[in-house]
């Protein structure tokens, strides 16, 4: 069988004759000639790197925005969403692990295009366009082409991310398209070194996020809180107050409850840290604060005005089922609201493609 290599890739330096380091992630795997990257999307082929991962896909479906989290950028449209194979963080209680924890094989199954991706998008009429599910740096490479290509077609584009890429990563990512990033932040500086295997990780993100709002993009941080790895007061705290300092106040942050998974059977996060959090991060002036999976109707997933509290976007799981803003301002104290596009009203915004 002959050996489907991909596409050579595009951030890389050669160290020496036969060993490459790969710079998409901050990892920057060390590779010798035939190795690959933690990710398994990068291999050292004769000296040169090359995605061997690219269009391979694991999954294609149209999806509501809300569902990345993004509940302030392009509210009630659906993404073209897709996904690669692999990882660049080892968490233990990954929900997509049968997705992240394997590698891509690039022996089998065929590659999709960046053409392909976007003629997809623009059939089920989709506003835009959204790698998620595992970490989509990992697909670098076709990230770029696919949304490029999705810019010409006005399409959005966004990623739903670890935010472990290089600077020259992201800055490159921006230029392409993406204007949209749902950035986790795992916990505190601890949490990545002791569970996530990226004793840097904190830093880097908040470093990169920074970085995408300096470049105009719109940024949305998710906070999953896991019992046992960063649910003690002292780690919230650290990752709420670094989110105000460093992204600020108007960056939205969304806590949300851990569920047993994979490697990982702690207890889910109890309701009462959730709120806690909640509570905390309002007090410290975050503007838009939201928690997460618990459940449709929770009034902790509406938005209301930060000046005025009126009610301006009522949430059912998904689905918007109030909306009150006048454009982009509180109809109440005409407070400016942030809210990245524009509103878009669809019946259907789920389709399974792949």
């Amino acid at each position: 069988m002959t050996l489907n290599i991909g596409v050579k890739a595009r951030l890389f330096e050669i160290i020496s004759k036969d060993i490459l380091q790969c710079n998409v992630c901050e990892r920057r795997c060390i590779l010798k000639k035939g190795q690959r990257g933690l990710c398994g999307n990068y291999m050292n082929i004769n000296g040169e790197l090359y995605n061997v991962g690219y269009g391979l896909l694991s999954a294609i479906e149209s999806r509501p925005i809300e569902i990345k989290p993004f509940f302030h950028y392009w509210p009630g449209s659906s993404s073209l969403t897709f996904s690669f194979w692999g990882c660049n963080f080892l968490c233990p209680w990954c929900q997509n692990y049968h997705l992240s924890k394997k590698k891509p094989n690039i022996d089998v199954g065929d590659r999709f295009t960046p053409e392909e991706v976007v003629k997809l998008a623009l059939k089920h009429r989709d506003e835009g366009l959204c790698a998620s599910f595992n970490e989509p740096t990992v697909g670098f490479d076709f990230l770029v082409e696919v949304f490029e290509l999705g810019k010409k077609h006005g399409l959005y584009s966004t990623i739903v991310t670890n935010g472990y890429m290089t600077l020259r990563a992201l800055e490159e990512l921006i230029n392409a398209g993406v204007d949209g990033f749902s950035t986790d932040i795992k916990g505190c500086p601890e949490t990545y070194r002791k569970f996530i295997g990226a004793s840097n990780g904190a830093e880097v993100v908040l470093r990169n996020m920074r970085k995408a709002l300096d470049l105009g993009a719109h940024v949305e941080m998710v906070f999953l809180i896991v019992t046992g790895a960063n649910d003690d007061e002292d780690c919230i705290k650290w990752v709420i107050e670094k989110v105000a300092d460093i992204l600020g106040p108007d960056v939205p942050l969304h806590i949300n409850k851990y569920y047993p998974a994979y490697m990982y059977h702690e207890p889910s996060t109890s309701i009462s840290t959730l709120i806690w959090a909640y509570e905390y991060a309002k007090s410290i002036g975050l503007k838009y604060v939201y928690i997460g999976n618990i459940g449709p109707g929770s009034e902790y997933e509406n938005t209301y005005c930060p000046k005025c509290g009126k009610l301006l976007i009522r949430r059912w799981g998904t689905e918007i089922v109030e909306y009150n803003l006048n454009g982009n301002r509180c109809p109440r104290c005409n407070e400016k609201i942030l809210i990245r596009g524009r509103r878009v009203m669809k019946s259907s915004r789920w389709r399974l493609l792949l």
